[in-house]
């Protein structure tokens, strides 16, 4: 069991933070700060890939949290990417440290956690099929520390189905399990008890995280990652809708949700779009995200689609590939986003669209439903 002293637990949180990513960063953010209002005077850690990035984001949100990779290091230091032979050597390395001798020091502080958080996002899945050594992770932690263990908002496809068998498995030690998807509940079927509440930031998609200012009449968020079609293709469809929509290039403006991948394509268009304004991540990190109810958007990224029909805007969500931001674009629209989901370039006629507040109070209601079970 865990050696924490009574009201000073220790909380063990799982993230893809510090890359950086928007909808990751603000993810980790809701948790914390959920934390520091219920749990201020408990030790919080956030097992991250990039722990130094994430102290500068994120540092401040907990009085208490403290940022360390160990779980991502004892992945990336399998011999193989294969989720079974991952899950294999995280397990060993956490029961036999020696095999792992760097990060000794990180599985000691893993071993005295009384809860184990694996938060929301889309990053355990067959993508990144060594990423589900992660979940392998948690269960082995809390077997020396006797901690519960929850897993929230996860997005768990595509994976494949050598490895659907290992990742029901290890979600059968988790005392809550919970998916923002219909395909990811498919995946864990079998696995009693299963909740699917949506995306993480359906828990806070409050005021304060959108600027109070003048913004653009039309907004665009257009990834170069992760494409099964050109950047070309990309870039020439956003012209073409633009100039269906009739919208002036001075009142559009261009999003960027992790930092040079979502320049790329605003780069190949902005001399054609005189007086365009881009928000760097940077920008919309410490002012808030540029979304507001009557907006027109058009957005690849998933986190810019909730967010911004969380503000009441309407919108076309672009769909890049077949197997991920489908799924993840489709759990949106069933959600009430409203939006339209363009899956071949098509032209459409102008968004309508946008979360009510009703529905928006009850996705948050289930998050907060998770929280109380969890913590």
């Amino acid at each position: 069991m865990s050696n924490s002293p009574p009201g000073h637990s220790t909380f063990y949180l799982v993230g893809t933070t510090g890359n950086p990513n928007y909808g990751d960063e603000l993810i980790a953010a809701t948790w914390l700060k959920y934390l520091a209002h219920h749990a201020p005077e408990s030790t919080v850690w956030l097992d991250c890939p990039n722990p130094g990035p994430s102290e500068v984001l994120l540092g401040e949100l907990h009085p208490n949290v403290r940022f360390t990779d160990t779980f991502w290091r004892l992945c990336w230091q399998a011999s193989s990417s294969e989720p079974w032979q991952v899950a294999s050597f995280v397990k060993q390395a956490i029961d036999n440290p020696g095999m792992a001798p760097r990060w000794v020091a990180g599985i000691r502080v893993a071993a005295r956690a009384d809860v184990f958080h694996v938060i929301g996002g889309g990053y355990i899945n067959g993508i990144w099929p060594h990423h589900i050594g992660l979940l392998a992770a948690a269960v082995a932690s809390s077997e020396h520390s006797g901690g519960r263990l929850a897993m929230t908002g996860q997005g768990l496809t595509p994976v494949a189905a050598d490895a659907r068998p290992l990742v029901r498995e290890l979600a059968r030690h988790f005392d809550v399990v919970d998916v923002r998807d219909e395909p990811s509940s498919e995946v864990l079927a079998d696995v009693p008890g299963v909740t699917s509440t949506g995306d993480d930031l359906f828990f806070d998609t409050g005021a304060g995280l959108y600027r109070d200012d003048q913004v653009p009449e039309v907004m665009v968020c257009i990834q170069s990652d992760l494409l099964t079609l050109s950047a070309p293709a990309l870039a020439g469809h956003v012209l073409d809708t633009l100039r269906q929509w009739g919208v002036p290039s001075e009142q559009v403006g261009f999003v960027e949700g992790i930092p040079r991948v979502d320049r790329e394509i605003f780069a190949l268009v902005e001399h054609e779009l005189p007086g365009a304004r881009f928000y760097p991540f940077s920008e919309i990190m410490d002012n808030g995200l540029p979304a507001t109810a009557g907006q027109r958007w058009l957005s690849t990224r998933f986190h810019m689609h909730l967010m911004a029909a969380a503000a009441g805007a309407c919108g076309t969500a672009i769909v890049i590939d077949t197997n991920y931001y489908t799924n993840k674009h489709r759990s949106l629209v069933e959600r009430g986003s409203g939006w339209s989901l363009n899956t071949d370039l098509s032209m459409s006629q102008p968004p309508t669209g946008g979360f009510d507040s009703g529905t928006l109070r009850k996705l948050r209601a289930s998050k907060v439903s998770l929280a109380r079970r969890i913590y």
